[in-house]
């Protein structure tokens, strides 16, 4: 691969007005739900709003990838194909899938990128080296993947974009391998109606009926935050970063974007020859990013730099904020705080109680660090440690405007046998407008005039980075009106060539079946992390790339088919996390395995442990 390595911020949108701030915060692209067989099925929108979503995005050269990456049932392929083609005239430029009868219609269609959700498994070389023999143009890691897996992975297969997780919510389990939503409350992961069985709490229990820790959110991991570490993940081969959060309100999208898009701007002006950002436009915030200020679990690495301890969260599942201080003293209705955080009225603070529970309350009224609580928290003692999850200062800064997005153009006016003619250009897109006017000899200096009324762009996407008048321009009087009427015209027809440009960039996906290329090759579906398959049309997508066995969805399968299989497949292990795993030199278990999480309806679930992959499994104990 020759030349700059195109660098994508993928970010999340759970509707159209959150996507119009990804955008505007600096998101080089962005991910979005249909009204159907998206991940997230509280995070569906309209043809019109994704169709409105592109439109605006295009402007910038920023694209749109439509989440289509649930499994499909048979009696749903009809309606799927529809919606496929509704996409592709909405102007999408990728579809995210699961299901392989998704992949071979949108291979079909081929007017559109073909992406690999992370809900397909693809965490080694095999998975990845499949999924782009057989069309697809990018593939969204798993995101237990360490940094030298994912070079080794671009290393061997470096025709293929690779995307990762960077920042977000982690699922405990490989995503696409989880099955405990569907098995405990009949709500699939893999249909995009997660039942969140990660973060409840359970007792661990050895097999003697033994409680070893009580009420504790074993599964529960804290949040993804590798914002320090994206110079070592494009290095390591990575093109698009991808944020988690398509449940995310808009000041998130706003706080996180802009907190990437600056440190990626920084890391690629550091190397210009290797880098450049995939859109177009320059962004100008108004407030300074924070990643504390908005929701998080507490920040983890995950995998990237090998398995460390502190992944999970066990005392509470929801956001905790930023920490700001301890408590000093009390005194008649209120409390000190030591630390220099500052305070306002209506701030949400909390803190770990005694009972190991996350407790909050709400400042009343705040003077410096004298905090008037509206009600004293009974538990709350000197030398706890306070935690703010709602800043209110924060929260009001991030529902004003915070950010515009420009692209800088060059402004060219000069004159021509039948009037004016007025050029704009930038990044090799340029476009003359003719303006056919009877000039007269201005009896005063035109330059200013001119100047004010091109620069008038306003609520189009472009700034004027420069203004060329040239001098046989300013011999001319031009009425304002015309002035504008001109500049209105250029800045069509160059949003127009902007738009062709951008469309023949794009690739048509023409795909050769490997049968009609002559690779006979049996490929293992175990090796490749096969499974979910619930329609006719995803087998035959299998058998055609000689994909052998693969396996039948949980979601459709006989109850007696489903004894074995794992409710979840983990690298997080809850032995090491504890501290146990000799292995990796932690001290030695007294408990008596195997192991069970309890949950406070009685049922258990059996943890298994597999040393040799380094990895936990969990099964129904019925």
């Amino acid at each position: 691969m020759t030349g700059k390595r195109k660098i994508e911020l993928l970010a999340p949108a759970k509707n159209l007005e959150c996507g119009i701030a990804a955008i505007d915060h600096g998101a080089d692209a962005v991910y979005i739900g249909a009204a159907h067989f998206g991940a997230r099925a509280l995070a569906g929108n309209s043809i019109e709003n994704i169709k409105a979503l592109c439109n605006y995005a295009h402007q910038f050269f920023a694209k749109v990838y439509i989440t289509v990456n649930t499994i499909i049932y048979e009696n749903e392929l009809q309606s799927a194909r529809q919606l496929i083609g509704q996409l592709a005239e909405a102007g999408a430029d990728g579809i995210l899938v699961q299901d392989m009868s998704i992949a071979n219609t949108v291979l079909l269609d081929g007017r559109m990128e073909l992406h690999a959700s992370t809900q397909t498994d693809n965490r080694n070389i095999e998975k990845v080296k499949w999924l782009k023999d057989v069309g697809f143009s990018r593939v969204v890691l798993a995101r237990e993947l360490t940094l030298d897996e994912i070079k080794s992975i671009h290393d061997s297969v470096p025709d293929i974009e690779l995307e990762v997780f960077v920042h977000g919510a982690l699922c405990v389990s490989y995503s696409g391998a989880c099955y405990a939503s569907q098995y405990c409350f009949g709500r699939s992961a893999n249909r995009g109606e997660c039942a969140q069985f990660c973060r409840l709490s359970f007792n661990l229990v050895d097999v003697k009926g033994k409680d070893l820790l009580i009420g504790k959110h074993l599964l529960s991991l804290k949040d993804l935050c590798q914002i320090d570490e994206l110079e070592a993940l494009m290095d390591a081969g990575v093109s698009s970063f991808k944020i988690e959060g398509r449940l995310k309100d808009v000041s998130y999208i706003k706080n996180v974007v802009a907190a990437y898009s600056q440190r990626l701007d920084s890391l690629i002006s550091k190397h210009p020859e290797k880098y450049c950002r995939s859109s177009k436009g320059k962004v100008t915030y108004t407030f300074t990013p924070n990643l504390c200020k908005t929701f998080n679990r507490g920040f983890t690495n995950y995998f990237l730099k090998g398995r460390k301890p502190s992944l999970a969260s066990f005392d509470t599942p929801k956001a905790m904020g930023e920490y700001v201080g301890n408590v000093k003293e009390f005194g008649k209705g209120f409390l000190i705080v030591t630390g220099i955080a500052s305070f306002a009225n209506g701030d949400g603070l909390c803190f770990i109680n005694s009972e190991h529970k996350l407790e909050g309350f709400r400042v009343n009224r705040a003077v410096n660090n004298h905090l008037f609580p509206l009600k004293m928290p009974s538990d709350l003692k000197i030398g706890t440690a306070l935690y703010r999850n709602s800043d209110q200062k924060f929260v009001s800064i991030m529902s004003s405007n915070t950010a515009i997005r420009k692209v800088p153009v060059s402004m060219i006016l000069d004159i021509c046998q039948d009037g004016l003619v007025l050029t704009l250009k930038n990044d090799g897109v340029c476009s003359s407008t003719l303006f056919n006017i009877k000039l007269e000899m201005a009896r005063k200096p035109q330059y200013e005039n001119m100047r004010c009324q091109l620069s008038k762009l306003g609520d189009t996407p472009y700034e004027a980075a420069e203004i060329i008048i040239t001098p046989e321009a300013c011999k001319y009087f031009v009425p304002s009106s015309f002035l504008s009427k001109l500049r209105r015209l250029a800045v069509k027809e160059f949003s127009d060539k902007c738009l062709s440009a951008l469309k023949s960039t794009e690739k048509v996906y023409n795909f050769v079946c490997p049968q009609i290329a002559g690779k006979q090759q049996i490929v293992s579906s175990e090796k490749i992390n096969v499974a979910n398959i619930a329609n006719s049309e995803a087998l035959h997508f299998y058998s055609a790339h000689y994909v052998m066995d693969v396996p039948t969805a949980y979601e459709v399968s006989d109850d007696n088919d489903k004894s074995t299989v794992p409710l979840m497949t983990c690298r997080y292990c809850l032995r090491y996390e504890l501290g146990h795993c000799v292995k990796r030199g932690g001290v030695h278990q007294k408990w008596t395995e195997p192991l069970f999480l309890k949950l406070s309806d009685g049922r258990h679930f059996r943890l298994a442990f597999d040393c040799n992959k380094c990895q936990m499994k969990i099964y129904a104990e019925n």
